[in-house]
């Protein structure tokens, strides 16, 4: 994710779902953003979902969701481990339960992502100066409500712009 190039440039990319934070590095996460700059035509477009960390939110509760199809069941929770605020580590713990009739298949996985405050995610951004923050949204994707770079939104979607040589 922090070194590639495409074939011919692009008028749009886009990175959801905060697959962002698994560049674990400030030096990974610079090296990607500047790789998509290089791939993106002059005016073209970047958008960028990732949740940011929130200041005062308890970070104990669990996220947790089920979806169901036909008689098959699949909860999955997702947990905070732990915060490492110093080196923007954050450890997560992804449990998946899938349920059909009486069958049951149980899956768990632990993995880091790096956290970001608002702030921080800002002068990750400042140090890539081809591109230029446009617009940010939260989880309801109001194109007519952007907002301003928070501490306040969890889930953040950045709008980002290559600017011109």
């Amino acid at each position: 994710m922090s070194d590639f190039r495409l074939g011919q440039p692009v008028d749009a990319a886009y990175c959801t779902i905060s697959t962002f934070r698994h560049l674990l590095t400030e030096e990974a996460a610079r090296g990607h953003l500047e790789c998509l700059a290089g791939s993106l035509r002059e005016g073209g477009i970047y958008v960028l979902g990732l949740h940011l960390l929130p200041l005062g939110v308890d970070k104990e509760d669990p996220e947790c969701w089920t979806e169901r199809r036909g008689k098959t069941s699949v909860t999955v929770t997702l947990r905070v481990l732990r915060v490492d605020a110093s080196r923007q580590i954050e450890d997560l713990r992804v449990c998946m339960l899938v349920r059909r009739g009486s069958k049951e298949f149980h899956l768990r996985h632990e993995f880091q992502f790096r956290t970001y405050t608002a702030r921080q995610f800002q002068r990750l951004l400042d140090s890539v100066p081809s591109l230029e923050l446009c617009d940010v949204y939260d989880f309801r994707y109001d194109i007519q409500q952007p907002l301003a770079l928070n501490d306040e939104m969890a889930y953040t979607i950045a709008v980002l712009r290559r600017r011109p040589h």
